[in-house]
């Protein structure tokens, strides 16, 4: 029997995809924009962490309680999911967590400890202090488990129904790889009239797990994380977008923290609306040219015009007003992206 009742609810829901004219143009292609910063937490983990926890709590044989070690966003996707089934959940954030997404944690109802210099710290002591001593507990992985994936593929269901339009691209953002092992689950489990969509994998330098896999030719592990997009910090991929990324229809991208950074401040002025800098990396894609470079060569502007990306707005939850407005202040001049200037008063 499971631990679900009658007013429970699905912990995430369909999102918008919307067309997008500002990102069209600079682009030169058609861009829609799939807003999973809409979702219940505030980003895609809404979906993997949400799907995860229901199906361990609808087949528990008694109540659970579910336990997470996160920096972020998986945290909050747990901690929202569990205030949706109604069910108890412990966050534990290493010692780095800004004081914003900790607040976040415990306004939302749930326990949150911090403890561990880093994300490594905090996952052992859920491991090694909580979950071994608690027989009810549930223990909630960031992205590596088939049933994170399954919820991220629900994306896909739901493009395929938006969209009237053939999906030549889809551009997301690559931490540990939940998000992208979905997507290329989903792409892999339709059949496409014309070739299959290409999926853009981009990461932050510094960050760049996967990308430094690649062109290893191996599955590496990155000795540190420098990148300020601390929610791409996985130093290793999961083994299964390892194994995605030697797919034909799979590239894998790395942008500067300054143009993820800088395209958080141009999608706030564009789309209005705030993410994090772990999905700038996906905005940059379109703002700086690279999709034309990736998918569009050899294709006339009028061939090129019709072509349909749909960028992944995964969200993320570690950003605010004065967080962009330091980004434009320290990123504004080295960063290939430039914000558009406001008119003068004279001019208006």
């Amino acid at each position: 029997m499971g631990s679900l009742d009658s007013h429970s609810e699905l912990p995430w829901f369909k999102t918008p995809c919307i067309p997008s004219p500002q990102l069209s143009r600079v682009a030169g292609c058609n861009i829609h924009l799939k807003l999973d910063n809409l979702q219940p937490s505030g980003s895609f983990k809404s979906r993997g962490i949400g799907n995860l926890m229901t199906r361990a709590a609808a087949s528990a044989p008694g109540p659970v309680h579910f336990y997470c070690a996160s920096a972020g966003n998986a945290g909050l996707a747990c901690a929202a999911s569990a205030v949706a089934l109604r069910l108890p959940a412990t966050i534990v954030v290493p010692l780095t967590t800004s004081a914003l997404l900790k607040r976040k944690l415990v306004e939302l109802g749930v326990e949150v400890h911090q403890i561990g210099k880093n994300l490594t710290g905090a996952d052992r002591y859920v491991r090694e202090e909580l979950l071994a001593k608690d027989p009810s507990g549930v223990y909630v992985p960031p992205f590596d488990h088939p049933h994170v994936w399954d919820g991220a593929e629900t994306i896909i269901h739901e493009l395929r129904d938006q969209l009237e339009v053939p999906i030549d691209a889809i551009v997301c953002s690559v931490g540990g790889g939940g998000l992208v092992n979905g997507i290329m689950q989903g792409i892999e489990s339709f059949p496409w009239s014309g070739t299959k969509p290409q999926v853009l994998g981009v990461e932050t330098s510094g960050a760049d797990s996967l990308n430094a896999s690649v062109r290893a030719k191996a599955h590496i592990t990155l000795p540190e994380m420098t990148s300020i997009a601390t929610s791409l910090g996985a130093l290793r991929v999961s083994e299964q977008t390892w194994r995605w990324s030697q797919k034909p229809h799979m590239q894998s991208l790395v942008v500067s923290d300054a143009d993820a950074a800088m395209s958080c401040v141009r999608f706030a002025n564009d789309a209005r609306h705030l993410v994090e800098v772990s999905c700038g990396a996906t905005l940059a894609i379109a703002y700086r040219g690279d999709l034309r470079q990736r998918i569009g060569q050899g294709l006339s502007d009028e061939e090129w015009s019709r072509k349909n990306v749909v960028l992944i707005v995964c969200g993320g939850s570690n950003v605010t007003l004065d967080m962009l407005h330091t980004y434009e202040e320290k990123y504004g001049e080295v960063s290939c992206l430039k914000v558009p200037q406001k008119p003068s008063r004279s001019a208006v």
